[in-house]
C-alpha cells in the first residue's frame, strides 16, 4: 500500500480539511513525505489505521470549516449540510411534534435512522428510541464532525442505517480561547447572541495529563409571525394562472365565539331530517347582528373563522448552556485514563395561537343565550328552545388570555470514564458510561382550567361573543382568574453501560497485514415518564389525563472486523455483528411488553486504487432496527387534535358519522403503542470513486442505495382521513368534557409500512488557486436523490414525496447543494456560500377541502396546484487577524434576502401558515459580528 503517494495525500488534505463532505472548506497542512503518520480511528470502523481513504464515505468537518459556516450551534451546522434532510426543527415546535428537540437526518431516512455519537459512544435519546436532540451538543468543544453516509448497523447496532455523525471533541487542548458573537436580522425580531469560554492546561505528551473545560452560552430571540410579510396571516390572497384566488387557513374557535344550536328529541336524542342530517346549526352571533366578521376573522358559512396564524411565533425563544470538561492522564507509556463529562441545559419557549376553547354548553337560561343566541334563531329552532329542547352550546378563541406558552427545559449529563492503550501489538479501550436527559413540559401562561373557565362563562362572567377590542375589564378579571401556571409532564431518560473493543495486525498476507477488531457494548435504557397533578385531575379545558410509564430496555451487541489486503492495491474489509434488544419491562403498568428481537448484519466493502489518482470504492451491508420502547408499549395517550380541518369522513348512515363535528372541524388524536411491530431490516450498498490527480483538485462521486422492509411508520392525519374505510380501525371516539358528547377521534399508532427504497448520489469537488494576492479555495458539494418512496400501509401501493409536497406531510428534495469559495489574503479571510434546493410541487388543494375559494371566502370552491420555484441563500463572511490572538469576524446570512415562496400546505411543519418554515430561511438577511481571541 502507497501511504504516501499523490491521491493517499490529496485525500488524506481532503478528509482532514472537509473538502470531501461539505461546501464549507478549508486545506490545512499535511504530513510531509516520509513522515509518520498516527494510526487514527475513523468512523465506520473500529480498526486503526494510517490510510484515511477508506472505502466507505465519510465526509469530515474541521474546526475551520465550522467557523466559515456562519452557524453558531450544532443544529444550525448539521442541518445545512447537502446529505441531511427529513431533520426536526425549532419551528416544528411551534405547534407541531417537535417537543422542544432538533435533530439529524441522513438522505431524508429519518432521525430514528441516523446514529449520534459524541466521541464514538451513544447519548441518552429524546424519547425511548434512539433520536439525539442536537441541542445537547457542545458547539464551541467541538474539533471536527465526522459524517458516514452509508449504513453501519454492522459496527455500531441497531438505528445506523443511514449513516452515523459522531462529533468529535477537543483533545490536549492547551490555552485559552474566548468567543462573543451577536446576530442581528435586518428586520425586527430573531436576534441572537452567544458567548463560550474554553480553557486547556498540560500537554499529554510532556507532561503526561491534559485538563480542559469549555463552557457556552446561546440565546436565541422569538420571532413573531407578524414581523414577517410572508408568514403574517392565514387569509392570503393571491393569483394564479390568471384568477384571483383567495387561501384561508383558520380555526372555527374564533373571536367573537361561534354558536351552535340542536335540536332534541323529548329524551335527549338529537333529531334528523327527512334527509337523515342531524338538525344542527352553528353561527356567528356578532356577525349575524353586523353582517359581517369581526377583523383577523373571515366568514365561513354562517360562521366566523380565526386567523390564528397572526398571534403565533414562528421561531421560538431559546437559550442555551453547556459546559463540556475532558481529562487526560497517561498511567504509563502504554496506558492513560480518560474522563469526560458534559451537561447542557437548553430551554425553548414556544408560543402558539391563543386557547381554542372547542364546542362548550351553555346553559339555557345563561344571559349569553339570551342575548346572543336567541334573537338569531330559526322558528322551528325557537320552537324547540322554548320546549326545552335545544342544546346551546359555544366555541371561543381565548385571545385575551394571552398566547399558549409551552416551555420545554431539558438538562442533559454525559459521563464518560475509561482506559485506552497499548498490550503488545493490541490496541484496546474499554470504558464505563452514563449519560441522562431529563425534560420538563411547562406551560406558563395561556392554558384554561376547565373547571373555572365553564363556571366563569356559564355565569355569563366572560363574554364569548364580543369582539376582542370590546372585551370589558370585568370579564378579562374573570379570565384571568382561569388561566393555569406550572409543570404538564416530564421525561427521564438514562442510558447506563459499558464498552470494550480492540484491534490488532493477525497474520500476514503477501500484499500485507491483516487486521482485525473486536469488541462488545452493553447498556440499559430507562424511559421514565410521569405527569403533574394538574394533569392527572385533568384540570386543562379538554385536555385528558395522560398515562404515566416507567419502561426499561436492556441491548448488547458483539462485533468482529477485518481489513485483508487481498493484493497491492486492492482491500476489503468485513464486519459482522450480533444485536440483542431485550423485551420492554413497563414497571408502572402491564409488566413485560414485547419480545427479545434479535439478528445478524455484516458488512463487506473494498478500495481498489486503480491508479495512483484514482480511487474505487464500494460496499454492501445489511441493518436491523428494533422498534422503540415507547413505539411497541406506549399506552393510549392524548397527543391534541388534528393540525387540518376535515369533513366527516362517514357517510350519514354510518354508525360512526353520529360522532362526527358540524362542517371541517379539527378532530382529536390519540397516540397508542403497538405489540406487533416487527422488526426492521434493510440492505445498503455504495459504489464511487475520488480522483485526485493533484493536491490543488479532487472529486468524489457516490451512489448510495437503502432497501429497507417492515419500516416503522405512521400514517399521517390526512391519510387516515382521506380513506376511512382502509383505516377504520384508527377511528375511535373521546368524551368532550365540555358537552358531555362522544366525540370523533383518531388513533395514531405505528405500523409496518412493508417496503422502502432509498437512493441517490453524493459529490463533492475541490479546487485550490494560487493566485498572486492570495489563495482561492472553492468547493462544490451535493447530493442528487433518485428514489426515496414506500409502500403505503395496508396496500401495495408505492407512494413518494419525492420533488413534491407528499402525503406524509413532507418534501423530499432531488437535489441539495452548496459551492463555496475562500480567497485567503495574507491577514484576510473572505468566504461566499451559495446554499441551493431544488423546486417542488406543493400540497394539492382540492376543490372539495375547499382552502382555496374565488376572489374571496365566498366564492367557488376551486383546484390548485402551485409550484414551489428553487430556492438559494448566500453567505458572506470576512475574517481579519488582527493579531496572531485576535480575530474579528463580519458576516450576512441570506445575503439577498431571499424570502420564502407562497406555499398552501395545511400540514408538515408546526402552525406556520403561507409557507414552509422547514425549508426555508424565516429569518432574512442577518448580519453578525463576531470576536476570537486565544492566549
Amino acid at each position: 500500500m502507497k501511504n504516501n503517494s499523490a491521491i493517499t495525500k490529496a485525500i488524506r488534505l481532503a478528509l482532514l480539511a472537509g473538502a470531501t463532505g461539505t461546501a464549507m472548506t478549508a486545506p490545512i497542512a499535511m504530513a510531509a513525505e516520509g513522515d509518520e503518520v498516527e494510526r487514527i480511528v475513523v468512523t465506520g470502523s473500529a480498526i486503526k489505521r494510517t490510510d484515511l481513504e477508506g472505502a466507505l464515505p465519510v465526509q469530515v468537518i474541521d474546526s475551520e470549516a465550522i467557523a466559515k459556516s456562519g452557524v453558531t450551534n450544532v443544529p444550525d451546522l448539521i442541518q445545512q449540510l447537502p446529505a441531511m434532510q427529513g431533520f426536526t426543527t425549532s419551528s416544528d415546535s411551534v405547534g407541531g411534534g417537535g417537543g422542544g428537540m432538533q435533530t439529524a437526518s441522513i438522505h431524508d431516512l429519518g432521525s430514528s435512522y441516523t446514529l449520534v455519537l459524541l466521541n464514538g459512544r451513544r447519548l441518552a435519546p429524546a424519547g425511548s428510541g434512539s433520536t439525539i436532540n442536537l441541542n445537547s451538543i457542545p458547539f464551541a468543544a467541538i474539533d471536527r464532525v465526522e459524517l458516514l453516509t452509508d449504513g453501519a448497523s454492522a459496527l455500531y447496532g441497531s438505528d445506523a442505517i443511514a449513516g452515523v455523525v459522531n462529533f468529535i471533541l477537543k483533545k490536549d487542548f492547551q490555552g485559552f480561547d474566548v468567543s462573543a458573537r451577536y446576530d442581528m436580522p435586518e428586520k425586527s425580531g430573531g436576534k441572537s447572541w452567544n458567548g463560550s469560554i474554553t480553557a486547556g492546561l498540560g500537554e499529554l505528551s510532556v507532561d503526561g495529563y491534559n485538563l480542559m473545560v469549555s463552557y457556552t452560552h446561546e440565546s436565541q430571540e422569538q420571532l413573531a409571525s407578524n414581523q414577517r410579510d410572508f408568514a403574517k396571516t392565514g387569509i392570503i390572497p393571491f393569483m394564479n394562472e390568471g384568477r384571483e384566488l383567495y387561501f384561508f387557513n383558520g380555526s372555527g374557535n374564533g373571536i367573537p365565539g361561534n354558536a351552535r344550536v340542536t335540536i332534541l328529541d323529548s329524551e335527549g336524542n338529537i333529531v334528523k331530517d327527512e334527509d337523515d342530517n342531524l338538525l344542527r346549526r352553528a353561527f356567528n352571533p356578532y356577525f349575524a347582528q353586523t353582517g359581517a366578521c369581526a377583523p383577523a376573522t373571515s366568514a365561513i358559512e354562517e360562521e366566523c373563522w380565526f386567523d390564528y396564524t397572526s398571534t403565533i411565533e414562528i421561531i421560538p425563544e431559546q437559550q442555551r448552556d453547556s459546559v463540556f470538561t475532558n481529562a487526560h492522564f497517561e498511567i504509563n507509556e502504554e496506558l492513560s485514563l480518560f474522563i469526560e463529562a458534559n451537561w447542557a441545559s437548553t430551554s425553548m419557549t414556544s408560543r402558539i395561537a391563543p386557547y381554542p376553547t372547542g364546542w362548550f354548553k351553555l346553559p339555557s337560561d345563561s344571559q349569553l343565550v339570551t342575548d346572543y343566541i336567541v334573537p338569531y334563531l330559526t322558528d322551528d329552532e325557537l320552537a324547540a328552545f322554548q320546549e326545552g329542547n335545544l342544546s346551546t352550546q359555544a366555541r371561543w378563541r381565548a385571545l385575551p388570555a394571552g398566547n399558549r406558552t409551552t416551555e420545554w427545559d431539558s438538562q442533559t449529563l454525559h459521563f464518560v470514564t475509561g482506559l485506552e492503550g497499548v498490550i503488545g501489538n493490541i490496541d484496546y479501550s474499554a470504558a464505563a458510561f452514563y449519560s441522562s436527559n431529563d425534560s420538563d413540559q411547562n406551560y406558563p401562561t395561556g392554558w384554561l382550567l376547565e373547571e373555572e373557565f365553564v363556571d366563569a362563562v356559564s355565569s355569563g362572567n366572560i363574554n364569548v361573543f364580543v369582539p376582542a377590542d370590546e372585551f370589558d375589564a370585568s370579564s378579562q378579571e374573570a379570565l384571568d382568574k382561569t388561566i393555569y401556571s406550572g409543570n404538564w409532564d416530564t421525561t427521564k431518560v438514562a442510558v447506563a453501560g459499558f464498552d470494550f473493543k480492540a484491534s490488532m495486525p493477525v497474520f500476514e498476507l503477501p500484499a500485507g497485514e491483516v487486521y482485525m477488531a473486536t469488541g462488545f457494548d452493553w447498556r440499559t435504557t430507562s424511559f421514565d415518564y410521569s405527569i403533574s397533578d394538574a394533569n392527572r385531575d385533568e384540570l386543562i379545558l379538554f385536555k385528558s389525563t395522560s398515562e404515566e410509564y416507567d419502561l426499561e430496555r436492556i441491548n448488547w451487541g458483539i462485533f468482529a472486523e477485518f481489513a485483508i489486503p487481498v493484493f497491492d492495491n486492492f482491500d476489503v474489509s468485513a464486519s459482522v455483528r450480533y444485536d440483542n434488544i431485550g423485551e420492554i419491562d413497563d414497571n408502572l403498568n402491564d409488566g413485560v411488553k414485547g419480545v427479545d428481537q434479535s439478528d445478524i448484519t455484516y458488512k463487506i466493502s473494498g478500495r481498489y486504487q486503480a491508479t495512483e489518482d484514482l480511487l474505487v470504492r464500494a460496499s454492501y451491508g445489511t441493518g436491523f432496527k428494533a422498534p422503540s420502547m415507547l413505539e411497541i408499549a406506549r399506552p393510549r395517550d392524548e397527543y391534541g387534535v388534528t393540525g387540518g380541518n376535515y369533513e366527516c369522513p362517514f357517510p350519514s348512515a354510518d354508525a360512526l358519522a353520529q360522532y362526527c363535528l358540524s362542517g371541517k372541524s379539527q378532530y382529536p388524536v390519540y397516540l397508542q403503542g403497538n405489540e406487533q411491530l416487527k422488526p426492521e431490516t434493510s440492505a445498503q450498498a455504495t459504489v464511487g470513486f475520488v480522483y485526485a490527480p493533484s493536491q490543488e483538485f479532487s472529486v468524489t462521486v457516490d451512489y448510495w442505495k437503502v432497501q429497507m422492509e417492515d419500516q416503522v411508520a405512521s400514517l399521517t392525519e390526512a391519510q387516515i382521513f382521506a380513506d376511512a374505510e382502509l383505516y377504520r380501525e384508527l377511528f375511535t371516539t373521546k368524551t368532550n368534557s365540555g358537552t358531555g358528547e362522544e366525540e370523533l377521534a383518531i388513533l395514531m399508532s405505528q405500523v409496518n409500512v412493508g417496503e422502502s427504497n432509498y437512493s441517490g448520489i453524493d459529490w463533492s469537488t475541490s479546487l485550490t488557486n494560487e493566485l498572486s494576492f492570495g489563495t482561492l479555495v472553492t468547493a462544490f458539494s451535493g447530493t442528487y436523490m433518485i428514489e426515496s418512496e414506500y409502500t403505503k400501509p395496508g396496500t401495495d401501493e408505492w407512494v413518494s414525496s419525492m420533488g413534491r409536497f407528499g402525503d406524509n406531510n413532507s418534501v423530499t428534495f432531488r437535489v441539495i447543494s452548496q459551492l463555496s469559495s475562500t480567497l485567503v489574503m495574507d491577514a484576510f479571510s473572505h468566504t461566499l456560500r451559495a446554499s441551493y434546493r431544488s423546486g417542488y410541487r406543493d400540497q394539492f388543494q382540492s376543490k372539495d377541502g375547499c382552502a382555496v375559494t374565488e376572489v374571496d371566502a365566498f366564492g367557488d370552491c376551486v383546484n390548485v396546484q402551485l409550484s414551489i420555484p428553487s430556492y438559494t441563500t448566500w453567505d458572506y463572511q470576512t475574517k481579519y487577524f488582527i493579531t496572531d490572538d485576535l480575530a474579528m469576524t463580519f458576516g450576512v446570512n441570506n445575503l439577498f434576502d431571499a424570502t420564502p415562496s407562497l406555499s398552501l400546505r395545511s400540514g408538515g411543519a408546526g402552525h406556520q401558515v403561507g409557507y414552509d418554515p422547514r425549508y426555508t430561511d424565516s429569518f432574512g438577511r442577518t448580519y453578525y459580528l463576531q470576536a476570537d481571541y486565544s492566549f
